[in-house]
């Protein structure tokens, strides 16, 4: 509860120095060591020297830094107290990084992001993004499925199925340029940008699965791949062993080389991206040139025409067969559309990645979407939808030409078979040949050339990213068991084992052979990406933090919804059963990770969203009206620091549990000056234990001159709106007898001061005590002298641990906290005091065994003192405890009283194993107990009864606080009731669990000693006993 005088605080600014007592000396004279550098800029700016410091990229960098170093500003607390000190100010320009914190990888701040290891390659947006990107998105379905979906859709609606598309990755490219800009973008991609915005739930999962499916993605471009080879060795009659086998020997070769290029280096797969990138656009040139090329008798045959408007306007109009319809051959054609993240995923490697991203990632979107379109309305307007191959199907008098193929009439061909006969085998056309480009092009070998590279591009692309976003979500540390793959190797930090694993996945896929289950499954990955950066970027423009600052302005939120939104109704248009799987990896990933609760704080949009809306609940509370069935206790427990009183702060939480608040508070007395310090150093340190013990309950504290002073202020100012607190919970002053006056007369002031607020108030009394703040402290005390010898063994050792030397620091610290604990031992009674009170004070954390929680109800507070151990029962660590309540009652009728006090807790729904009615209260206690109250009260008597009355005027004068002989006589019945009522306390409850009892007011003319002899004669020698007053306003009812 109370703290007096400060030590200093754990928390030492670096950049001050208290212990300095002369005037400040402020002097520019760089020989002169002791003094602190002045910048220059600080004093051509303002004409003279200052402390403080000018604005600068420096002050804003994370621990952790690049560079080992960050510059530290004075602080507010220096600022303001440095002409009240003595002496020369040290404030030195930079502060190192703390080793003991440090991870050994670089914070998220700035340095870490811009500033590469010496050596490192870093790309531009060009060959980082735009180029990866391309690549990556203009897929085998450019030359092999695009002529088939605009057979199949149209032109018309082939165009549509291309726009939404593109419309969709365009959402999502708006999106991610937003996340990119409002920050540094480290290395991870797709993982780093949603983890660093939603927090690593969200994050951690859709990283692992983004990072295998690009793993798995790489086997199926190498499939892709390795199925055209075999083809092509079909044709040539020259298969190995057999096409399947073939497929497998071939893709695992390919692996290996492709991982040869990667492991390389960037600059190589950089190389190879290029080049590839080559043969692609010459690949996609050829088909504009053949398509002006005259066509050829056979190419005729074959469906080509060149330009003609005819079969144009023929292929407008969708004519979908077997089944197909505008969403499945959507479905086929959107994964060619995915890859959008390509560039992202190497944000690491990227010289500036804010600008890259955004820049690189929407002008690949534009340039492949008007490719896409392009390539297929220059083949829409050239080829038929079905011809037959045979040069001999000319227009021949008297045979009638109809179907589909309308405009090969007129142009002199009859394909009107391919429609009239459904077992035709008409091979050629856009609907039938899905190597209609080959035909189309130029030179047909370098649409093969262009598939091959389509496919090697995207694999090696693929390859890059997986072990890239899994490096990113390793070193984060999200899942401990990954932490082996965080490790980089070589200038550019290359994940070396990363792409091991990812090799194996790939070759295990690759083995497996047939890849067309797994393919919608990696789309539906992705699209599950895309869907939560679009809502990454929703939901950080929704809680309008102050923190959120694109430098990209052209988003909008309610597009990002639209787009995330789009995405996974995208995803079910692909596969519903791949979508359904997706979500449910998803929701166990994300549950894995919320009950792990990785030790991170990122400042995501899931942290601000939850403020706004507590910040909203708190408001739309404050507008409702209070009301009995919704009463719960909310208490403000005065425990100290957090982990002083146990036992006060595991009652208090049992009360609350998630379903109240808890306050547990301290007051700092002593001048501000000195206690600041420690306040504010112990405000993050207490709600941390509150926290790691799974207490859920708030710090608070104040300092004051006054402990009545300043809890007062906690019971006046805490809480917000209607969560506030509305009892007050306090340990019984065990040492009331011999504690000074002032701090009698503060402690029963509190009492006081809740009864004038209306608080509930209630006290906690167990005979052991409850503060172990000095066995804290000497626990505190050992382990930093362990820490202190650990740390003067390495540096013996020379700082390291191996071996033997491991072995001889390990014995050094037995042998110190042996000779803490053993040099100066506390006498045998102390230590066997401590013990009891450690074990008491765990008693209410543990699960309480079978008993009794005995309520003596004697006065009607409104209902709190019933209400209360009622709760306790509805808790698990409660659940065996019976109540058994115990009421006044008078002689004679007893029965009549058990029976009203029956019907009372039947309407208020309340169980209890038994009702006594103690009829024999009002009786004379025992002469015994008079006589322990007597010896009790002695010491404070004033016994001014045997004086005359200008002495015992006098007397009062000189001694105000002690009883006076009149005050006794005045309250003697309720002075003999507590001691009669510990008597039945003695006979009934010895044996409870928990004693509750009322708690005894005293008028505000009661005197503090008189008041304290009442609540000590009343708990003394008994179980754990609960003093409970309520404010006497309802709390329980029985109507509905």
């Amino acid at each position: 509860m109370e703290r007096l005088n400060s030590n200093g605080g754990a928390h030492i600014n670096s950049a001050y120095d208290p212990t300095l007592d002369e005037p400040p000396v402020y002097d520019n004279n760089p020989s002169n060591e002791e003094h602190r550098t002045v910048r220059p800029s600080v004093i051509s700016a303002f004409g003279h020297d200052t402390l403080d410091r000018l604005p600068h990229i420096d002050f804003y960098r994370n621990a952790g830094s690049v560079s080992g170093h960050r510059a530290v500003r004075p602080s507010l607390q220096e600022l303001h107290d440095v002409f009240q000190k003595n002496g020369q100010i040290s404030v030195p320009e930079t502060v190192k990084d703390d080793d003991e914190t440090s991870d050994g990888t670089p914070s998220d701040d700035l340095e870490s992001a811009i500033l590469p290891e010496k050596g490192g390659v870093k790309f531009g947006w060009i060959r980082g993004v735009l180029v990866r990107c391309m690549l990556n998105i203009w897929g085998v379905m450019l030359f092999i499925r695009l002529s088939w979906i605009f057979g199949q859709a149209g032109w018309g609606l082939g165009i549509v199925v291309i726009a939404l598309s593109c419309v969709v990755t365009t959402i999502t490219g708006l999106s991610m340029s937003a996340i990119c800009t409002n920050g540094v973008v480290r290395g991870g991609g797709a993982y780093y940008l949603i983890s660093r915005s939603l927090g690593p739930e969200f994050g951690g999962s859709i990283g692992l699965i983004f990072a295998f499916a690009n793993a798995v993605a790489v086997a199926m471009y190498v499939v892709g791949f390795a199925e055209t080879v075999v083809d092509l060795l079909k044709e040539h009659s020259a298969i190995m062993v057999d096409e399947i086998n073939d497929i497998r020997i071939i893709g695992c070769i390919t692996v290996v080389l492709l991982l040869g290029i990667s492991v390389a280096g960037m600059e190589w797969e950089a190389k190879a991206q290029i080049a590839l990138l080559v043969i692609l656009l010459v690949a996609i040139v050829n088909v504009f040139v053949g398509t002006a090329i005259p066509a050829t008798e056979s190419k005729k045959s074959q469906g080509f025409f060149n330009y003609n408007s005819k079969i144009f306007m023929e292929n407008f109009t969708p004519a979908f067969r077997n089944g197909e319809s505008f969403f499945s051959v959507f479905a086929i054609f959107f994964p060619a559309a995915t890859g959008i993240l390509a560039g992202a995923n190497i944000s690491g490697d990227l010289r500036d990645a804010q600008a890259a991203i955004p820049k690189g990632t929407l002008l690949a979107i534009l340039i492949t979407g008007v490719t896409y379109v392009g390539v297929a309305l220059v083949v829409s307007a050239t080829v038929v939808r079905d011809a037959t191959g045979n040069i001999t199907d000319l227009i021949t008098t008297g045979i009638p030409c109809n179907g589909s193929a309308v405009a090969a009439c007129e142009l002199g061909y009859n394909f009107s078979s391919c429609t009239e006969n459904a077992e035709s085998s008409c091979m050629f056309g856009l609907m039938n040949n899905f190597q209609v480009m080959t035909m189309v092009s130029g030179f047909g070998p370098l649409i093969i050339a262009g598939t091959f590279s389509a496919t090697l591009s995207s694999a090696l692309a693929s390859l890059v990213s997986a072990p890239k976003v899994f490096q990113a979500l390793c070193k984060d540390n999200i899942y401990t068991a990954l932490h082996f793959f965080a490790k980089g190797y070589g200038k550019n930090n290359e994940p070396i084992r990363g792409y091991v694993l990812t090799f194996i996945i790939s070759v295990a896929f690759i083995l497996i052979g047939n890849l067309n289950t797994i393919a919608p499954i990696i789309s539906n990955f992705f699209l599950a990406s895309y869907a939560l950066i679009n809502f990454s970027c929703f939901h950080a423009s929704y809680a309008k933090s102050p923190g959120w600052r694109p430098a990209y302005r052209f988003y909008n939120m309610w597009l990002s919804l639209l787009g995330a939104l789009l995405c996974c109704v995208v995803m079910f248009v692909i596969n519903w059963w791949a979508a359904l799987l997706t979500y449910g990896i998803e929701i166990l990933l994300y549950v894995y990770v919320t009950v792990k609760k990785p030790d991170v704080n990122w400042g995501s949009s899931t942290q601000a969203v939850t403020f706004v809306s507590a910040v909203s609940n708190s408001l739309s509370l404050s507008g409702v009206e209070d009301h009995v069935k919704n009463f719960r206790p909310q208490i403000l427990a005065l425990t100290g620091s957090a982990r002083s009183r146990p036992a006060l702060l595991d009652l208090a939480h049992s009360f609350t549990k998630n379903y109240g608040l808890c306050l547990t508070c301290e007051v700092f007395v002593g001048p501000r000056s000195e206690v600041l310090e420690e306040m504010n150093a112990g405000m993050e340190t207490n709600q941390q234990w509150l926290r790691k013990t799974k207490r859920k309950a708030f710090y608070a504290a104040v300092a004051c001159e006054n402990f009545r002073q300043g809890t007062e202020s906690l019971l006046q100012a805490s809480g917000l709106g209607r969560m506030k607190p509305n009892i007050l919970m306090i340990g019984f002053k065990r040492n009331w007898r011999t504690a000074s006056t002032e701090e009698m007369q503060d402690y029963v002031g509190i009492l006081h001061d809740a009864f004038d607020f209306e608080y509930g108030t209630v006290m906690l009394r167990m005979n052991e005590g409850l503060n172990v703040s000095h066995i804290n402290e000497a626990e505190d005390e050992m382990l930093k002298a362990a820490k202190e010898q650990e740390a003067l063994d390495n540096e013996m050792n020379g700082g390291k641990s191996k071996g033997l030397f491991k072995k001889s620091r390990k014995s050094s610290k037995q042998v110190l906290m042996t000779r803490v604990s053993v040099c100066n031992p506390p006498p045998p009674q102390v230590a066997k005091m401590n013990e009891r009170l450690l074990e008491a004070s765990a008693q209410f954390k543990k699960k309480q065994p079978k008993g009794t929680l005995d309520v003596w109800w004697m006065f009607d507070d409104g209902g709190l003192t019933l209400l209360l151990p009622y709760i306790l029962t509805t808790r698990k660590k409660w659940k065996d405890c019976k109540l058994r309540i115990f009421i006044a009652g008078q002689p004679g009728r007893s029965d009549l009283d058990k029976q009203e006090m029956k019907s009372l807790l039947h309407k208020f729904r309340i169980t209890c194993s038994d009702i006594n009615v103690i009829d024999d209260i009002h009786i004379q206690p025992r002469s015994e107990s008079l006589k322990k109250l007597d010896d009790m009260i002695e010491p404070f008597r004033l016994h001014e009864g045997s004086k005359d009355t200008a002495q015992a005027e006098d007397m009062k004068k000189a001694h105000p606080w002690k009883i006076t002989d009149e005050e006794l006589s005045s309250f003697e019945e309720k002075t003999n009731l507590q001691v009669r009522l510990n008597e039945l306390l003695q006979e009934h409850s010895k044996s409870a669990n928990l004693i509750i009892v009322s708690m005894p007011i005293a008028r505000k003319g009661v005197s503090d000693l008189l008041y304290m002899t009442w609540l000590d004669v009343l708990t003394k020698d008994l179980p754990p006993t609960l003093l409970i007053r309520g404010n006497h306003k309802s709390v329980l009812t029985f109507y509905s």
